[in-house]
């Protein structure tokens, strides 16, 4: 008996690009780059991000709630929200048991715990928080949304570093072949950009240090390329069996089509350097999914920009799915949102897919002649019958998702 499709019903985007789903299609397909200096990061290292812009926890959550999240839950809550509402979901009408919250964060709340650790240092241990923890531990960003929505089904966050996002999409995804849930909220959030953080991944080497100009510093592909911009914010997709979904006459946007991870087994923050692993995910989704590589019309890449990354995934692309594939970047845009980009490029990929459109990869002036895959310097109009995003993290964790037409 064939497993049942999985469809996506709902989508909530909250990043870089913006604020809601339309706000985020509109600047991503513009291509249009969001870092800029950030003054929270003055006098580090690297001093420009990616930063969701005009966002007000207050305004948006109620100054109670605010206070009490986490800027990566805080994120994530909104996005939710509007995952919700799109999906045609009442959560005052919906059986919570039968509705699961499956989602990717690869640190939780650094920016609580390094504003509560200057507290201590400063006014002692008896003036810390006592929200510190529920504040900053990273499951609560799917406890929060079970809260918020009566969510009472399997409830958990996934840790595959940047590689969450996308991870917990495939885990949501086998929830629903095995009917323990008929909903699933999944994705991923991430607020990851504090000093301390930023002058870790400064010490790596990992990030770009075109302070002179950070519009262009995020620039995947490039020949010019030095490293990624960080960036911050959530995306939530909700899931149905499609039968399910036509059943209650939702919009079916597209199908979770397939998935497949793996690890490298190679070293704690550099890729495999012929890109096994990335290949047996890329190969797991497809045969998942029983479709042949020549299938793929588009990618919506990992890539981060960094030297190594870029051109280790593009030769895994161009090995596994040959010259067909359009393939863009749109951290170009927004950033990597670290556990958060995953979830955020499988909304664009859904939504290249119903628009019929390949977003550009903003900065791309120069391509490194190196990369044999077709990149996308501009929109491009092309009817995308199935659509491939990639994402990997430190420690070796790969993870692909295929989105299709519904």
């Amino acid at each position: 008996m064939p497993a049942p499709d999985i469809a996506v019903t709902g989508l909530g985007l909250v990043s870089p690009a913006g604020i809601g789903v339309t706000a985020n299609w509109e600047r991503v397909t513009a291509g249009e780059p969001t870092a800029c200096h950030d003054p929270a990061l003055a006098g580090c290292p690297v001093s420009f991000s990616c930063r969701v812009p005009g966002f007000s926890a207050t305004g948006l959550l109620g100054p109670h709630r605010a206070r009490r999240l986490d800027p990566f839950v805080q994120f994530t809550v909104v996005a939710a929200a509007e995952a919700v509402a799109d999906a045609g979901l009442d959560p005052h009408e919906w059986d919570g048991a039968r509705v699961g919250v499956v989602l990717g964060c690869a640190d939780g709340g650094p920016g609580t715990v390094e504003h509560e650790h200057r507290v201590m240092l400063t006014e002692g241990a008896g003036r810390i928080s006592a929200l510190l923890m529920p504040m900053q531990l990273p499951n609560m960003v799917a406890g929060q949304l079970s809260i918020e929505l009566g969510a009472t089904g399997p409830n958990m966050v996934v840790a595959t570093a940047c590689a969450s996002g996308t991870t917990a999409i495939g885990m949501a995804r086998d929830l629903l072949l095995l009917d323990r849930c008929d909903v699933v909220l999944t994705g991923g959030g991430e607020a990851m950009i504090t000093p301390l953080v930023m002058a870790g991944f400064a010490r790596m080497g990992a990030l770009s240090r075109r302070s002179h100009d950070p519009q262009s510093a995020s620039r995947p592909f490039d020949a010019d390329r030095d490293g990624f911009v960080a960036g911050e914010g959530a995306g939530v997709l909700v899931l149905e069996r499609a039968a399910d979904a036509r059943a209650r006459g939702a919009r079916i946007r597209a199908r979770i089509a397939g998935f497949g991870g793996t690890a490298d087994a190679h070293h704690v923050t550099a890729p495999d350097p012929e890109g096994r692993g990335a290949e047996g995910a890329i190969r797991a989704a497809l045969a998942d999914a029983g479709v042949e590589p020549s299938a793929v019309g588009h990618v919506n890449a990992h890539g981060t920009g960094t030297p190594l990354n870029d051109l280790t995934e593009a030769r895994v692309l161009r090995r596994v799915l040959g010259e067909k594939a359009l393939v863009t970047s749109t951290k170009g845009v927004t950033g990597h949102l670290f556990g958060a980009a995953g979830a955020v490029e499988a909304a664009f990929a859904v939504l290249a897919v119903e628009n019929g459109l390949v977003p550009p990869t903003a900065n791309l002036d120069e391509p490194d002649p190196r990369i044999e895959v077709e990149v996308a310097a501009k929109a491009t109009p092309r009817r995308i019958d199935l659509a491939m995003s990639t994402s990997f993290g430190f420690g070796g964790q790969n993870a692909a998702v295929l989105v299709s037409r519904p």
